[in-house]
């Protein structure tokens, strides 16, 4: 049974940092690309990013360059984003996502419960 449990939420301030964490069970961890999506209050699902089962090909939302970054450890079977100059738009319901394949663009397959990410002062 696929289960991925997300960590490392929090309030943290404007122009702070993140790093949020997946662990993934019940499956071959790096035969699977990942995803990280989010949820802002009162609006719908934003993708953010995702990484191939290698770890080697990352793509972004465009928004979030430069601020972001996807990052997996197959040993660990553990996906990260590390967030930084956090903004208060950033403040959402982070899900990590088990995509169907090793590729960053397959479908989208099983979630984890979600991880709170506030940003305020």
């Amino acid at each position: 049974q696929v289960r991925l449990v997300e960590s490392g939420g929090g309030l943290v301030q404007p122009g702070g940092s993140l790093r949020l964490s997946c662990a993934g069970s019940g499956f071959t961890f790096n035969n699977f690309a990942m995803t990280w999506v989010r949820q802002p209050p009162g609006k719908g699902l934003e993708w953010v990013s995702a990484i191939n089962s290698g770890g080697d090909s990352t793509t972004y939302a465009d928004s979030l360059k430069g601020r972001f970054t996807i990052s997996r450890d197959n040993a660990k079977n553990t996906l990260y984003l590390q967030m930084n100059r956090l903004k208060p738009e950033d403040t959402a319901v982070y899900y990590c996502v088990k995509l169907q394949g090793p590729v960053r663009d397959a479908d989208f397959d099983s979630w984890g419960q979600g991880t709170q990410v506030t940003v305020s002062s």
